[in-house]
């Protein structure tokens, strides 16, 4: 799959990254992952600390699928709102799932705590502002249920969002402590840590056959080498649906663009990250090297020629949107970025369990939160692989349950 076209950002702040080696052998283990992305980093994170066999395998270099493309806006609130979730899967239902998302954010700052390296994790506020005049029904909406069930955020009037920043929107929701990391840098140190505790990584390695059995799986290279494991977790980001194709998946496009680094940050309030009420919306936030990031656009197309060819203008118009709010900032986009970005019809990740596939997790951390949601999944998955079982697994199941079908 051809996931990603344009300068990226993300290896640059990285230039040397751990390295693995090809498979070069046949292996038995307990638990294989295919995919060293942001899933497969966080999967093998959950069970390095376990006393199984695990082992790692991916056809590129770790990171370098749609991890490079990850904007990694760390937030709990995603592109279908509180209140539109609720009208799909019930009050007690949703706030589950966004107890699970807040809390993930919370393994993702401890992890970081803990990785050989940092990965810039930085906890940021977030303005999540009415984008029309109809939007501000749905942000008190939104409102109502966060305060409901205990998540910090505050209304903000056209007027106090004048004060703290450049530019005046019609009301915003002010939240509290979401964040910003790298994640190429978090999925490196994720692996490391992994390696350090005994999992087998391996880079170049693509899976091109496999065999089911009842109690195992067999899984073949390109190379001619075999992977046989009782459990198998394929965390192939959007190239999972290569594997297993989801009826509740999607694959559109989307843009973003990193910028030549800022000097003074004094009009942004807190640097918090930026997002709006319109769909698709623009979204902005700031790096650790003093740079900002602002993506959407999103196209309603699976073809990568379609995609790119819409990488020029979309460039230069996501940076007029920052002008728009951010006219005293001047900046030029020295990184920009076309790539495919997977979500779902009814708003929530997958974890996905086939009849077909015996023995085998798909995670589709779909979304705009994908790297919070690949923690829910990574976590869930865990412990039914340890424990047997897991009290949230049926949130997240493709066969969920829903109120309006």
């Amino acid at each position: 799959m051809d996931l990603q076209t344009g300068k990226l950002y993300w290896n640059t702040t990285f230039p040397n990254p751990p390295s693995y080696p090809c498979l070069e052998k046949d292996i038995i283990c307990d638990v294989l992952i295919i995919g060293a992305g942001s899933s497969g980093a966080q999967s093998a994170y959950y069970l390095c600390d376990s006393d199984l066999s695990v082992v790692v395998v991916d056809k590129r270099k770790v990171g370098h699928g749609s991890n490079l493309t990850n904007t990694a806006l760390i937030q709990y609130l995603g592109d279908k709102m509180f209140f539109e979730l609720v009208n799909t899967f019930g009050e007690e239902y949703t706030v589950k799932h966004m107890k699970l998302c807040e809390e993930a954010i919370n393994d993702i700052e401890f992890a970081n705590q803990k990785l050989p390296f940092d990965s810039d994790f930085m906890r940021r506020d977030s303005l999540y502002f009415a984008s029309y005049e109809e939007d501000i029904r749905k942000l008190e909406k939104e409102l109502y249920y966060l305060q409901k069930h205990g998540f910090k955020a505050d209304w903000l009037s056209e007027k106090q969002i004048g004060q703290k920043y450049p530019f005046k929107k019609r009301a915003a929701l002010y939240t509290y402590e979401d964040g910003e990391i790298n994640p190429y840098k978090f999925t490196h140190g994720l692996l490391k840590q992994a390696s350090n505790q005994g999992v087998q990584i391996y880079e170049d390695t693509e899976i091109v056959g496999k065999k089911l059995e009842k109690d195992f799986a067999t899984f073949y290279t390109k190379s001619g080498n075999s992977v046989t494991a009782k459990k198998v977790i394929v965390a192939a980001g959007y190239e999972g649906l290569e594997f297993k194709k989801e009826k509740n998946a999607t694959l559109i496009s989307s843009y973003a663009i990193v910028t030549t680094p800022v000097e003074d940050f004094s009009s942004w309030h807190k640097r918090t990250l930026i997002w709006e009420t319109a769909r698709p919306y623009i979204y902005m936030r700031t790096t650790a090297d003093n740079r900002i990031i602002i993506g959407g656009l999103d196209e309603d197309t699976n073809i990568a020629e379609e995609r790119d060819s819409k990488l020029i203008h979309n460039k230069e118009k996501l940076l007029h949107e920052f002008n728009k709010l951010f006219p005293n900032i001047t900046v030029k986009p020295e990184f920009y970025l076309s790539a495919f970005y997977g979500g779902t019809h009814d708003g929530l990740p997958i974890i996905g369990m086939y009849e077909e596939f015996p023995n085998c997790y798909f995670i589709y951390a779909y979304g705009d939160n994908g790297l919070v949601y690949s923690m829910v999944l990574s976590k869930i998955i865990r412990d039914v692989i340890i424990k047997g079982s897991s009290p949230n697994l049926n949130l997240y199941l493709q066969s969920r349950p829903k109120l309006n079908k």
